[in-house]
């Protein structure tokens, strides 16, 4: 079976290994960008995705490259601590959260596969354009036109992967009146300081609320990835771009007040060396990601806001699930698998992510007690406090008891 894969981020790379270790030689992956780079800012993986990556022989590798947090603990804008848990390792899990730059594990995914696939595998410079319509496919293959700077190319493919992130032309091609992603008012200014470390160097923190907001935590080498979010127009307005670096003084002066005894907002972001702007948009969810030989793989799938730090986990857990589904089935059957297993819960996360998802605990705090509290108990229960960081944990899969029991995704099949 011969499988291109369309876009090399993380879901794209991941798809390239799993299809590989589960036993298809054939498998390619064309990227738009002449050139990788490491580029970007932190991420988080939860456990379950680690395991995922670890069941491909990479959580060594992996887990070199940033750190494994502990905690995370949400606090209101004051400093005062709403709820705090523990997290990998630390909350019984069998494989730990990894807090990571993003354009390493990009970097580290693309050695693997450059390993174990071939260097001829990657084909930069590829810009989908197309897929043949499934009414034009012939029984045992498709057609795949992409752009490149000595013109457009067909390839033939068994199956297509598109996963080319949420300005997906694949995805554009099935559902061209969509538009632009959906923005819901709220900006994120992202970096990375090198600056000591903070609490117990170990610990991912977030502050704030629905309105403005806070988010820290180490990437390892003494880098901290930092976060700053609030709902407004945004400095470029409605039509904020991407990766768009900006003035870090507004920002700055955003949350000039946030100085607590323990942590200095405004002095972590100007530590910053450069600061991203960003809008936070997604898009609803779809109820079809198959059409003939093509589907879709993260987030040309599923975008959703990061609330809950899922993205990039989600798109690992999407490639290994359809890599093993392929690796047991006929073509057909396989992909009505992989849609049955991962459509349905992604579209439940980007609803629940656009409540806040385990966030809403900030929310909730304070819309009860906006100037503060004497003991969080007094506004949320401790009932409510653990359902709501419970509660995502199953909708997301990384639940400890579920996840640690739960098979492994590891196939095997003959080699195509």
């Amino acid at each position: 079976m011969r499988i291109v894969i369309a876009g090399a981020g993380i879901g794209g790379l991941t798809t390239a290994l799993s299809l590989h270790a589960a036993g298809f030689t054939d498998v390619t992956v064309h990227e738009r960008a002449d050139t990788l780079r490491p580029l970007g800012v932190g991420i988080n993986l939860l456990p379950h995705a680690v395991r995922e990556l670890t069941e491909l022989g990479l959580g060594e590798r992996i887990a070199r490259l940033g750190v494994a947090p502990g905690t995370l603990s949400y606090h209101n804008r004051h400093g005062q601590l709403i709820w705090s848990e523990p997290r990998g390792l630390d909350a019984g899990y069998r494989w730990p959260q990894l807090s990571v730059h993003r354009g390493r594990l990009q970097m580290e995914l693309l050695a693997a596969v450059r390993e174990r696939l071939g260097p001829h595998a990657i084909h930069t410079g590829h810009r989908l354009r197309a897929v043949q319509d499934p009414a034009e496919t012939p029984v045992a293959t498709t057609q795949v036109g992409f752009a490149t700077a000595g013109g457009d190319v067909l390839v033939t493919a068994d199956l297509v992967v598109g996963a080319d992130g949420i300005g997906s032309a694949l995805r554009r091609q099935w559902y061209p009146d969509e538009g632009a992603p959906v923005w819901n008012g709220l900006t994120l200014w992202r970096g990375t300081a090198r600056a000591p470390a903070f609490l117990d160097g170990r610990t991912m923190i977030m502050v704030g609320d629905a309105e403005q907001k806070f988010v820290a935590y180490p990437i390892g080498d003494g880098t901290i990835n930092v976060i700053a979010e609030r709902r407004g127009p945004g400095f470029a307005g409605g039509a904020a771009d991407w990766n768009r670096a900006v003035d870090p003084e507004p920002v700055i002066r955003l949350f000039r007040d946030w100085r607590f005894p323990w942590f200095d907002v405004p002095g972590l972001l100007a530590a910053a060396g450069e600061i991203l702007e960003y809008p936070m948009v997604d898009r609803d969810p779809v109820d079809r990601w198959t059409h003939g030989r093509a589907t879709l793989l993260g987030d040309a799938a599923h975008p959703m806001y990061p609330n809950g730090s899922n993205g990039a986990s989600q798109a690992i857990l999407d490639a290994r699930t359809l890599a093993f589904h392929l690796a047991g089935k006929p073509l057909g059957e396989a992909l009505a698998a992989y849609e049955n297993d991962r459509r349905p819960a992604t579209a439940a996360l980007v609803l629940s992510n656009r409540r806040q998802g385990p966030e809403q605990v900030m929310v909730l705090a304070h819309e009860r007690a906006p100037d503060g509290f004497t003991h969080i108990h007094d506004v949320l229960t401790p009932d409510e406090l653990t359902e709501i960081a419970t509660g995502y944990q199953r909708a997301a899969g990384f639940h400890p008891g579920a996840l640690n029991d739960r098979p492994s995704l590891n196939a095997r099949t003959g080699a195509r």
